[in-house]
């Protein structure tokens, strides 16, 4: 049976729709992208996340044509696009504010673009009726901007995008205004529509969840620089280095030195007073190399009893409880000082918590369960 795993960017053959080559951007002498390469392929839904100021935006500002490289170059379908301008690219935008025509009516405003084209009436009102139905707004057609919630004004602004059925569509913090559960709603109804158009998407995000719940692949950036691109899951389980383990949801970072025991296993010596660590890589690290540990709380168990046969257990006092509902996270002080998160899931309605603040208790986990990363 053939897979339908979709991972272009796995087959050598697989053309990028996007090719960013040794990349740089300057504004005076601040260096925003410096000496990039990234391709993104066709049919891609691709997030690019990172802090405020880490070039995410100037990116996205260079696919769109509103920037052009300082160096290298960036194509599109092969065909070298610096220098054309926005309305020559077959490339739309949609922008956080939305920026839809206030006096227009809903209709009016996905018609806007095509209109300007010069298509054929009938042919317009076609294309209308079909990003209407996409966007589920046939209902909402004749009203005004105003008159209608944020989140369906963000669908005016995708159908109105899409209407012209671009090669690539650009979204800057396309969900910035929604509230929460509206923003994971509309997550949602985005994959759908990028799955079903079958247009390629750029996302612009600072929010991880986002990032990691939309993309087929997110690259991290960091001043300028690509520091991790692959798929969310690689990037949670497999972060190559702090940065991106630290940015990408909660972590314990422990730093200490590796010494290698057995074929991938690694002694950390971590803090005075604690058992040493065990941890495998199958990244070389040398003896005495300085390295970090990081694990995520979901992966530590915590007991009132040292675990039997546990390889890597500490023990402490529990310094505060954050209830979130389905899991609580338990903050837990070593007498070194370290204090380490461990998650569980609230899998019954508790009269009483199983741990309490100040409670002893002893956090373990597995050998594989964290990753070692060099220092």
């Amino acid at each position: 049976m053939q897979s339908t795993i979709f991972a272009p960017w796995e087959d050598p053959e697989a053309k990028p729709l996007i090719r960013f080559q040794n990349v740089t951007k300057r504004f005076g002498t601040f260096t925003a992208i410096d000496d990039l390469s990234l391709d993104i392929y066709e049919k891609e839904f691709f997030a690019l996340l990172g802090p405020s100021g880490c070039g995410k935006t100037t990116m996205m500002r260079m696919l769109g044509g509103f920037e052009n490289p300082t160096e290298g170059r960036i194509e599109l379908a092969g065909k070298d696009i610096s220098g054309v301008p926005p309305n020559k690219r077959a490339v739309n935008m949609m922008f956080q504010s939305y920026a839809l025509f206030p006096h227009l009516s809903v209709w009016d405003n996905i018609a806007f673009g095509l209109r300007r084209d010069g298509r054929p009436k009938d042919e317009v009102a076609a294309r209308v009726a079909e990003m209407l139905k996409l966007t589920r707004l046939e209902k909402f057609g004749r009203r005004k901007p105003h008159q209608i919630s944020g989140g369906q004004r963000q669908r005016v602004a995708l159908a109105r995008s899409l209407a012209k059925a671009p090669k690539l569509l650009l979204l800057d913090e396309p969900m910035g205004a929604l509230d929460k559960k509206l923003r994971q709603d509309t997550q949602f109804e985005l994959m759908d529509i990028q799955e079903k158009t079958g247009t390629t998407f750029v996302i612009v995000t600072h929010d991880q969840e986002e990032a990691m719940t939309v993309a087929s692949r997110v690259a991290v950036m960091d001043e300028g620089k690509l520091i991790q691109v692959a798929t969310p899951d690689r990037i949670y389980e497999s972060p190559e280095n702090v940065y991106v383990a630290d940015f990408i949801g909660d972590v314990n970072i422990i730093e200490g030195r590796a010494t290698l025991e057995g074929e991938e296993t690694y002694r950390i010596d971590w803090a005075e007073g604690e058992a040493p660590l065990r941890a495998t890589s199958s990244t070389r690290l040398d003896n005495g190399q300085s390295c970090f540990l990081a694990i995520r709380p979901e992966k530590v168990t915590i007991s009132p009893e040292r675990p039997e046969g546990a390889v890597n257990a500490v023990h402490g006092k529990v310094l505060d409880i954050a209830y979130l509902g389905n899991i609580s996270t338990y903050h837990v002080e070593l007498a070194s000082g370290t204090v380490i998160k461990a998650q569980a899931a609230n899998t019954r309605r508790i009269s009483r918590r199983s741990f309490t603040w100040e409670d002893p208790v002893w956090l373990s986990w597995t050998v594989t369960g964290g990753v070692l990363l060099a220092g």
